[in-house]
């Protein structure tokens, strides 16, 4: 058994995953060369939408999350900010909602009771949506929670349950011997563990690059809206159609595509403010800046969508690096050819929704016990195959 585990990354995913490693009573140090969520988590929305997955293992492992979700307020005794507000994807088009019909149509078979309803149905959920919506997606069980609360709280509860948690830390390598990872190397000081997750999001495959691991997670920036406070506006988390487009469309090669990947992305948060994105793009690690393009599509895509929202003040800007994986889908589980390594990350933009689940499965996979869901299809071997 691995008894003594290292978790380097304080995100969502490593902050999970260090809370059910701890709750299952391995002894786990978390570390981060930041502090806990100052990478993609906090940079993210709040959406906790599970009709815009993919019919898969990927909506499977969203609906036991969802579950999770639920009672994890009481679990961590924090107020994580959870309201099962219900999810609407809207449509602009009639190629949209062909699209769409199919779509809901999957995720029908695949369980989730998704409803296709009409703009006037629409707007009865969303009286301020432009007349232009000529449909919607409904769902009632879609939900959101605030990131940064839930990265705290896993961490804290990590820590309550006897977790070291070093922040400020950069590991900057991996010790191995014979084969095996035994630990980390933070700023000269060796960390010895059983085994080590590495939930490092855009940047775990320079972890893992210098042990001969190509791990095929690449930065995709998103770009994100803050409006002033508003007295309540929504009611729902929304997606447009062309949001989920630009999201299952991901190819950095493909020239043809809309370089800045511009969807509407919007929810209101607790104090009043409007989260409203989004944007992909392929640009590297090191421009991370906001893009005034970006920002004036951006908006022009809200106010289209919410015409009410023309004379409301947007207060700032914000990028983020999603950890994007050529299929869509994470990377959870062990890497194949070597002990004592396991990976959790390129949740691309399904961080916020998976995250409880991405947690409690790894805990499971480090100590040796069968996970509740088979992460198989989730394994780094599948992109070799």
């Amino acid at each position: 058994m691995n008894d003594k585990v290292i978790v380097v990354g304080a995100g969502l995913i490593g902050t999970s995953t260090a809370y059910y490693l701890a709750k299952s009573g391995a002894h786990v140090t978390l570390i981060d060369a930041k502090d806990i969520a100052s990478g993609t988590s906090g940079a993210c929305d709040r959406a906790i939408m599970i009709q815009s997955k993919k019919p898969g293992p990927t909506l499977d492992l969203a609906i036991k999350s969802a579950e999770i979700y639920q009672d994890l307020e009481k679990e961590l005794e924090v107020h994580l900010e959870y309201r099962k507000s219900g999810g609407m994807i809207i449509i602009e088009t009639a190629e949209e909602m062909k699209a769409m019909e199919g779509m809901v149509e999957r995720q029908q078979k695949a369980g989730i009771d998704v409803k296709l309803i009409s703009g006037e149905e629409a707007r009865v959920r969303e009286p301020a949506l432009s007349k232009n919506i000529i449909g919607s997606t409904w769902w009632e069980n879609d939900a959101e929670v605030n990131p940064l609360k839930v990265s705290f709280a896993f961490a804290n509860a990590a820590r309550r349950l006897g977790a070291k948690v070093r922040l400020g830390a950069p590991v900057t390598r991996l010790l191995t011997e014979n084969n095996r990872v035994t630990g980390v190397e933070v700023r000269g000081e060796m960390l010895y563990a059983d085994a080590v997750v590495v939930a490092m999001g855009v940047w775990t495959p320079m972890l893992l690059k210098p042990l001969g691991v190509d791990v095929p997670i690449i930065p995709r920036l998103g770009q994100i809206l803050v409006s002033e406070r508003l007295p309540p506006f929504l009611h729902t988390g929304i997606l447009s159609a062309a949001y989920i487009a630009s999201k299952l469309n991901g190819d950095p090669d493909d020239e043809t595509a809309d370089p800045y990947g511009v969807g509407l992305a919007i929810g209101q948060t607790h104090s009043g403010s409007l989260l409203i994105g989004g944007s992909r793009q392929f640009v590297g690690y090191n421009n991370t800046e906001t893009n005034p393009e970006v920002t004036r599509k951006i908006g022009e895509t809200a106010v289209r969508t919410f015409p009410q929202l023309a004379n409301v003040r947007i207060i700032r800007a914000f990028t983020g690096l999603r950890p994007y994986t050529p299929d869509g889908m994470p990377i959870l589980g062990p890497v194949d050819g070597m002990d004592g390594i396991y990976i959790a990350a390129g949740h691309e933009g399904d961080g916020v929704a998976l995250a409880p689940i991405s947690g409690e499965l790894m805990a499971q996979a480090v100590l040796g016990e069968e996970p509740e869901i088979d992460i198989q299809a989730f394994s780094m071997s599948r992109f070799k195959r």
